[in-house]
């Protein structure tokens, strides 16, 4: 009986198509016998330089220059290249078959690895790298997709015209309104408030109303603990007054929480990291290391918050401009979104001129104007003392990939900071926001909104 082995070479060497649509999933490391790997080696050198498929005497005759094999082993190449003749075969058949042998073999030389590393027999790697280096073994396949063709793909173009796409849909009509229905996987949205206006609240809000839809969360904190986060989680959720919660008698408090677990299917986890000493390497590690330990997959990320991120691309401490590093997060928390196929929300905060600021505007991001650059969704939570007499919010669109940012530009949200609570506000709310992008009402006198906040530009 042929070994598999032997087939791929052979089909390396006489099937074009096969060999176009293998090479690039195929490693020499996989191929167990010395001279094996080097007629691979030879056969993919070979096309890689003249695009066209090796002969079996090209192959000896390359082989037979190295200086790294010995007569023996050479000798073991050319028998090897005596019984690669073409032999017809299903080219479907020979690709499952040979990306079956692709994953074993990388699974098999992962584990190898891994049982290396936790033996401390490689200083180059410690056991936190043993969760990825299995991951990536069990993610081995062959992407066929090579790109959209625009005329032989219409009809798949067309399919994704009309297909639902999977959204987070927000428990708030205006936020459902201007990212018409929730939020798309693979995306980074950003919320930007000055100190204290209510950025943590407002993530923690969202967390809690995704969780009710029985999803998945995870809650990833560099400002706050672990326990203070689950706290305001505990008074949206638990609707208690976040000062009371610490009077709840036990029986009460595992009665409410026990509730809320009955109704939904989700869970959401809280992980603290210290200040600006996490990036997205470290948060990847997290993902692997809770698929490996929970079975725990999420739906959505928060990120509380962006700019008390570290960078993969630069050391702290580093010599480099605030607009570099802090751009260089965004962009590495939109591909962390990218990878894992969830969107992220983060936060980050106004420059000093934007603290206290009735309308803010991107400009007023802190440190880097990169970040909105990068973003998909940026709104920007505004408070002022009228507000805040009112119980509102006010939330302008900075940018949005989503819909027409001009849609809705400003609305208002009401906040219920005792219990870490948003909500919907009535209808006539709205009407009185100039420059909202809503429909204005006039009166026949006057050629002006019947009411607006005064403090706010025009």
């Amino acid at each position: 009986m042929e070994r598999i082995e032997t087939t791929i070479l052979r089909n390396l060497i006489f099937n074009d198509e096969y060999s176009k649509k293998v090479l690039p999933f195929l490693h020499s490391e996989y191929f167990e016998n010395i001279h094996e790997k080097i007629i691979f080696e030879e056969a993919t050198k070979f096309i890689v330089k003249y695009n066209n498929l090796p002969t079996r005497e090209a192959i000896s005759i390359e082989a037979e220059k190295r200086t790294d094999i010995t007569d023996e082993i050479f000798k073991q190449v050319e028998e090897q290249i005596v019984v690669l003749e073409d032999y017809p075969a299903d080219n479907q058949w020979l690709l499952d078959i040979t990306e079956k042998w692709c994953r074993d073999r990388a699974i098999y030389l992962a584990l190898v690895e891994s049982i290396s590393i936790a033996d401390g027999n490689t200083e180059k790697k410690t056991p936190d790298a043993i969760p990825s280096i299995l991951s990536d073994a069990l993610a081995v396949s062959f992407d066929k997709h090579v790109g959209h063709d625009y005329l032989e793909d219409y009809e798949e173009r067309y399919e994704s015209y009309h297909k639902k796409e999977d959204l987070i849909p927000f428990d708030l009509e205006f936020f459902n309104k201007i990212t018409k229905g929730g939020l798309p996987n693979k995306t980074l949205n950003i919320a930007l408030a000055g100190t204290g206006v209510g950025k943590s609240l407002f993530m923690c809000h969202v967390a809690s109303s995704v969780l009710l839809q029985g999803k998945n969360v995870l809650y990833i904190t560099l400002e706050m603990a672990e326990e203070k986060i689950a706290e305001r989680i505990d008074a949206n959720l638990l609707n208690v007054d976040i000062k009371q919660l610490i009077d709840l008698p036990e029986k009460m408090f595992e009665s409410k929480v026990t509730n809320i677990a009955k109704k939904t299917q989700g869970t959401l986890i809280i992980k603290e990291y210290p200040t600006a000493a996490a990036h997205s390497g470290h948060f990847k590690n997290l993902l692997n290391e809770l698929a490996l330990k929970k079975s725990f997959r999420p739906d959505i990320i928060f990120i509380d918050y962006l700019n008390i991120c570290a960078s993969s691309r630069y050391r702290a401490g580093s010599n480099v401009n605030s607009y570099s590093f802090i751009k260089a997060i965004a962009e590495e928390l939109r591909g962390l979104a990218v990878e894992t196929n969830v969107p992220i929300v983060s936060a980050t905060q106004t420059t000093r001129s934007g603290y206290g600021n009735s309308d803010v505007d991107l400009t007023d991001t802190s440190e880097s104007f990169g970040l909105p650059a990068t973003a998909d969704l940026m709104f920007a939570l505004i408070s002022t003392e009228e507000l805040e007499d009112l119980g509102q919010i006010m939330v302008k669109q900075l940018k949005n990939r989503y819909n027409d940012p001009t849609l809705n530009k400003r609305f208002v949200i009401g906040v219920d900071r005792s219990k870490m609570r948003l909500y919907d506000c009535d209808q006539s709310a709205q009407h009185d926001i100039v420059d909202s992008g809503q429909e204005e009402e006039y009166t026949d006198e006057v050629k002006k909104p019947k009411k607006s906040f005064g403090d706010f530009k025009f």
